[in-house]
């Protein structure tokens, strides 16, 4: 049976940096509120939006319908913001449309992810109409006042705007998807149910303005970080999430080939560069990652920090050791170099620079690789363990592949996996919220249908959003599920153990039967590891579940790592 597909148009790869490209055959001036924000997003490449409908936009919806643009339906507005989420990593941007408070508020937990890691999502709610608000009636969904739900997204969005007023609406739009774009950030659109229709009383032209470095700071920064690199002797750079955010890691890795600096990722950032990359060292996040990388890392005397806003996940659990004194660090928030301070600097604007230098770098003998074990050898009826899970996993994965980790140990475990290529390692690694990583999988497999999506989800963090695998169903899509069944919350056990921690143990593979649809496999031993692992691999048609049991203490060596760090420290 053929894969459906749920798309009206290719979805196309969009660089991030750049901002849209105006239609010349689309006559803006003659659409409406509704149909200009529907072209606005096809001009910044948005291929698909997600979310559920509602009274109070399903007029929205049905032009959504019969325009280019693929409507995802999910099973809830959470889900549908981390698909969106996902769908936005991959793309470049992506969107997320549903009905008024209900519906949005639903939404305030992932979208506050999506702010906190730097991902671009079109939040796009409906609203009681205008004429409706007269009286001050009270309406369904309605919560203490009509503005209510936007001073909320106001709080965890870069840009917000209601398009109540024709006569502001059009350039509301255009300025919230230009703040999505420059700041890599959720934006929020509510959208009255009688302004669906309402045209421009003017003739409206889109425009967006670009910003630009200060030429002085940015020479001096530039200038000051050749001096430091000239003058190190033991170079590294920290490559972060920001590098694919704002379409940087290629110039990066030219920049690093170009003088022979070894590269290591953060957790957020991995596989922002491809980690077969011979310069390509591994993650630093503290004690978490090999003692020698670790040790690498922090004799270094000159740390290139490159678009990694670091989080207490990347740093270990404070367990990392990094002087700022010998950091050159550039974000889209802050450039210093040592303890020197310079504002009003893009962060692709001082990368691109720094690739440009003439600079006389110390070449830097690169850490040995661990010694790989070769070829994962079965031990059929050996019971199945978090080590040699990830062992096998590690030893499946391809160039064809996307790994989508939830939070907990399934995301330490997953530090260590070898990820081909750029951008095929997708997780919450900073805002850490669970349940994100089934949803996620429908975002990736609807922004790229040629990868297939290995999804790592604790027990715990399945219960909580298990169901959008109904809508992977519903469109063929075939990831491979893999349940880490510990029977709770190792990671907080790790930290404190008691009762609280315990969920009930459901039977996982059974879910197939439930949707009508997809494989599921229960797995106690390596054998059964095996074969289940390589029956997933050949279906193609359908999602497969993997119902992993392991024991409750068993954690990740990266979570091994971490507990002797911490045990060190404390």
């Amino acid at each position: 049976m053929a894969r459906k597909s749920v798309s009206k148009k290719p979805t196309k790869r969009v660089a991030a940096q750049i901002p849209s490209k105006v239609d010349p055959s689309v006559k803006y001036a003659d659409l409406t509120i509704g149909s200009y924000l529907i072209q606005r997003l096809q001009d910044y490449g948005l291929g698909h939006v997600f979310g559920i409908p509602g009274d109070f936009v399903l007029q929205f919806y049905g032009m959504l319908q019969d325009s280019p643009i693929g409507v995802i339906g999910c099973t809830r507005e959470d889900n549908a913001g981390y698909a969106a989420d996902a769908y936005a990593r991959v793309n470049g941007i992506g969107a997320v449309c549903v009905t008024y408070c209900v519906g949005g508020l639903s939404l305030c937990n992932s979208i506050a992810g999506a702010f906190a890691e730097k991902s671009p999502i079109i939040v796009i709610s409906g609203a009681p109409g205008m004429a409706e608000r007269s009286s001050n009636p009270l309406l369904h969904h309605r919560v203490r006042d009509f503005a209510t739900q936007r001073e909320v997204f106001e709080k965890i969005t870069v840009a917000s705007a209601a398009l109540e007023d024709p006569l502001t609406a059009f350039r509301e739009i255009d300025r919230c998807l230009e703040a999505a774009i420059r700041y890599k950030r959720p934006v929020y659109l509510e959208l009255p149910r009688d302004r669906v229709n309402t045209k421009c009383p003017y003739p409206h032209v889109p425009k967006s303005e670009s910003t630009i470095s200060d030429p002085e700071a940015l020479s001096e920064s530039l200038n000051e970080a050749q001096r430091v690199i000239n003058a190190c002797k033991k170079p590294v750079l920290v490559v972060g999430v920001e590098l694919h955010r704002f379409g940087l890691a290629d110039e990066v890795v030219k920049f690093a080939e170009r003088n022979s600096i070894p590269m290591v990722g953060t957790l957020l950032g991995k596989s922002v560069v491809s980690e077969k990359h011979p310069l390509y060292l591994g993650i630093y996040e503290g004690a978490m990652c090999r003692e020698e990388l670790r040790n690498y890392v922090e004799d270094s005397d000159c740390m290139i920090m490159l678009g990694a806003f670091l989080t207490d996940i990347d740093m270990g659990i404070f367990t990392a050791h990094l002087d700022p004194r010998k950091c050159i660090y550039a974000t889209s928030e802050e450039t210093r170099i040592s303890h020197h301070h310079f504002h009003d600097i893009r962060v692709s604007d001082f990368v691109k620079g720094l690739a440009k230098l003439d600079l006389k770098v110390t070449k830097r003998p690169l850490l040995a690789k661990p010694k790989q074990d070769g070829k994962f050898t079965i031990k059929p009826r050996e019971k199945i363990t978090n080590a040699r899970l990830f062992a096998r996993v590690n030893e499946l994965l391809d160039d064809t592949m996307v790994v989508v980790a939830d939070v907990g140990d399934c995301l330490f475990g997953a530090a260590d996996l070898t990820i081909y290529k750029k951008t095929e390692f997708i997780s919450p690694a900073y805002y850490t919220s669970m349940g994100f990583a089934i949803p996620a999988s429908i975002g990736v497999s609807v922004a790229s249908p040629g990868k297939r999506p290995i999804v790592l989800v604790g027990d715990g963090a399945f219960q909580m959003t298990c169901m959008e695998l109904s809508t992977a169903v519903r469109h063929d899509f075939n990831p491979i599920v893999i349940v880490l069944n510990n029977k709770g919350y190792t990671t907080e056990r790790f930290l404190q153990d008691g009762p609280f921690n315990d969920i009930l143990n459901w039977n996982y593979h059974r879910l197939p039967d439930l949707l009508g649809g997809g494989w599921g496999f229960e797995v106690r031993t390596e054998g059964e590891l095996d074969q289940a692992l390589n029956a997933a691999l050949a279906n193609r048609e359908a999602f497969s579940l993997l119902n992993v049991h392991l024991e409750p203490d068993d954690i990740s060596p990266a979570l091994k790592r971490l507990a002797e760090g911490l045990s060190k420290r404390l």
